[in-house]
């Protein structure tokens, strides 16, 4: 007889190969780190004889889950911040609190807390990205699970690396480290196209090029990612990055919710894999995968469950049933995407999508021993039928929990056996959890207690405080004002003509001053918009005749001023003002010099709310005295500009618009 390591018998083997065979009894043989054999219980035992044997007690048998797409570490910030949009959750808390707290010891912690779970969940391969993957990697290899590590590169600063160019080193060592491992297979991960340069994407694909590496990418996540890019470049997603050559790589690509038909048969003409995250999207409202169609056209699906932060949890059982049950409500046909298929997603299916096929995802001789046990024992799998063989199938994906899962075994090592965990120590990482989540419940409340903190939490921008002395004068017509500014005591730099639209938003304390959200349309002579910009400043409280020698000149504060690179429904959600005001001005703006100093004079029309026209003298200004001098020259200017002095307002707009609207 030949000899073996481990014998499996007395199980329902559900292989998950070609032919989808099944065996009952069936018996799985094992030496070392694969299967060596897979058949009918009586003609195994009769062929084999093992170091050990050991009775399934009629449990089903089958290839390990292959979790196409998580962020591991990130199990340290699960529930975090909850139930907001992608945006928002991502720039507004995620990158904060990561730039923070994220270290090697914090990756290493989240990477066992997350194996843990995958584990008792079924899961023995896994892909993910994050940051300092190095540290992920050892820590999975030292726990013995299976996965394809994937270093994150994007275009802003890192956690692990100042640029984009730091992160494309760390992924050449993670490769040359880890690129014969038994366990390990590693990958580079540029985030998403919102987040990579054309520079990144040509440096990632030529390291994967070099090496022949996996690359990991969230691909037509949300219908913004989409629509932006198409505005930015004229190209949908996936042409996009085809134009780099990204398909030619060995792609993973993570959800795909927003693709055309042509789109998805260009992933399946260039083999890329695709990772379905059901719960994830529907979570964060993104949308859902077009799932069963990419099934009906032949592309390797996966199901992923995302990170534990967005999920927020790591159960393949719950993850792969609502996988199918929702595709079947989508395509309003209960016939889509059978059990068997949904299964084979989440093994031989999904092991193809991470170009892992070769070595896992089927029980089948040569193949690595990745398996589990899962018992259908239990009254909510009660009763079973046998007249349909692929009622176990259904029993697996409708029925089954993964707390059903009772052993897990990864390169021929047992990892978990009669639901104890062998390789993790599960109470000290509760205990180190904790520790870290006050640590991050402290960090966060006191920047919530702050608008300005929130701001630079953000990250991306500079804080730049600055004052201005400044006067408002209504006038009843703008045009002898603009006649007067061409003068010779006035030397006019330059013009700029714009629309603007402002958002102020105010906050329960005064002292957290207002944040001022602004985009500028702006115009040619013909009055054509050209270009667009966004601004965001942060004003504090106004100071008057208490700061200056002149009580009709205003001094103003604003202590955070910088391109606003999200959406005003960012800011909203992210900063949750207690009060919003809106004002749309048509505004003429000269950059003028006056007796050796440069002024700002705004011809400003005051169209929503209907109030007017008014003339705006402004300066930048450092110091008490510099601000005087400004003062008595801005009075002058008035006068030259033929302004009557006794309608000088030492108000804001904002607040001349909020007293014009309680009146």
């Amino acid at each position: 007889m030949k000899k073996a390591t481990t014998i499996l018998k007395n199980a329902i083997v559900l292989t998950m190969n070609q032919n989808y065979e099944i065996f009952e009894p069936g018996a799985v043989v094992i030496d070392a780190d694969k299967i060596i054999a897979v058949g009918p219980q009586e003609e195994i035992l009769s062929s084999f004889q093992a170091e050990e044997t050991i009775d399934c007690g009629e449990k089903v048998l089958l290839p390990g889950l292959v979790n196409t797409h998580t962020h591991v570490p990130m199990s340290v910030l699960r529930g975090l911040s909850d139930d907001l949009r992608l945006d928002v959750w991502l720039m507004g808390y995620m990158m904060p609190v990561e730039r923070e707290f994220v270290s090697p010891e914090f990756v290493r912690l989240g990477t066992k807390i997350g194996c843990a779970e995958f584990i008792r969940s079924g899961i023995t391969t896994f892909n993910d990205m994050y940051y300092f993957e190095d540290h992920v990697a050892e820590a999975t290899a030292e726990v013995g699970l299976r996965a394809v590590v994937g270093q994150t590169v994007m275009k802003f600063t890192a956690p692990d690396a100042q640029s984009f160019e730091d992160s494309i080193a760390l992924c050449e060592n993670l490769i040359k480290k880890w690129q014969d491992h038994p366990l390990i297979v590693p990958a580079i991960a540029p985030h998403a196209v919102y987040t990579c340069t054309p520079d990144v994407l040509t440096s990632v694909v030529e390291l994967a090029n070099k090496y022949n590496a996996r690359v990991h990418f969230h691909v037509s996540e949300t219908k913004d990612e989409v629509e932006n890019l198409r505005r930015e470049t004229g190209l949908p997603v996936i042409p996009y990055i085809r134009k780099f050559g990204m398909l030619e790589t060995k792609l993973t690509a993570a959800h795909c919710v927003w693709l055309d038909e042509g789109e998805i048969r260009t992933l399946k003409s260039a083999s890329v894999g695709i990772a379905h995250n059901p719960t994830s999207n529907l979570k964060l409202a993104s949308g859902f995968s077009p799932v069963a169609r990419m099934m009906e056209l032949g592309c390797n699906v996966g199901v992923g469950t995302d990170g534990p932060a967005s999920n927020n949890d790591l159960d393949m059982f719950e993850e792969i049933r609502l996988a199918n049950l929702v595709a079947k409500n989508v395509a309003g046909d209960p016939t889509v995407l059978p059990a068997r298929q949904t299964l084979a997603m989440a093994t031989i299916i999904g092991a193809k999508a991470l170009h892992l096929d070769d070595i896992i995802g089927s029980l089948e001789p040569g193949k690595r021993a990745d398996l589990i046990l899962v018992d259908i024992s239990p009254i909510h799998n009660q009763p079973r039928f046998r007249r349909d063989p692929k009622g176990i199938y259904a029993q697996l994906i409708y029925a089954s929990k993964s707390t059903d899962v009772t052993d897990t075994m990864v390169n021929g090592r047992w990892l978990m056996r009669n639901r104890e965990l062998l390789t993790l120590d599960e109470q000290q990482l509760i205990s180190e959890a904790r520790q870290i989540a006050a640590r991050i419940d402290e960090f966060l409340k006191g920047r919530e207690e702050s608008v300005y903190s929130k701001l630079i939490a953000i990250g991306g921008a500079a804080e730049e405080e600055s004052f201005e002395v400044q006067v408002k004068v209504k006038v009843e017509n703008i045009a002898p004002v603009l006649d007067a500014l061409f003068q010779p005591d006035i030397k006019i730099i330059r013009k700029r003509h714009y629309h603007e639209y402002d958002t102020y938003f105010g906050f329960e304390k005064p002292s957290q001053g207002r944040l001022r959200y602004r985009e500028d349309e702006f115009l040619d002579d013909m009055g054509k918009i050209v270009s667009v910009r966004s601004r965001l400043t942060l004003i504090g409280e106004l100071e008057t005749s208490r700061n200056l020698n002149d009580p009709h000149v205003m001094l103003s504060r604003s202590r955070y001023l910088a391109p606003a690179t999200h959406s005003l429904r960012f800011y909203n959600e992210y900063f949750k003002p207690s009060s919003k005001t809106e004002i749309e001005k048509n505004r003429l703006r000269y950059l003028v010099q006056f007796k050796g100093t440069e002024f700002f004079i705004n011809l400003d029309t005051i169209k929503n709310p209907d109030i007017g026209d008014f003339v705006e003298i402004k300066s930048r200004t450092w110091s008490r005295q510099d601000a005087d001098q400004k003062t008595a020259l801005i009075r002058e200017l008035a006068a030259v500009l033929g302004l009557d002095l006794s309608q000088i307002n030492t108000l804001d707009y904002l607040q001349i618009v909020e007293n014009a609207l309680n009146e």
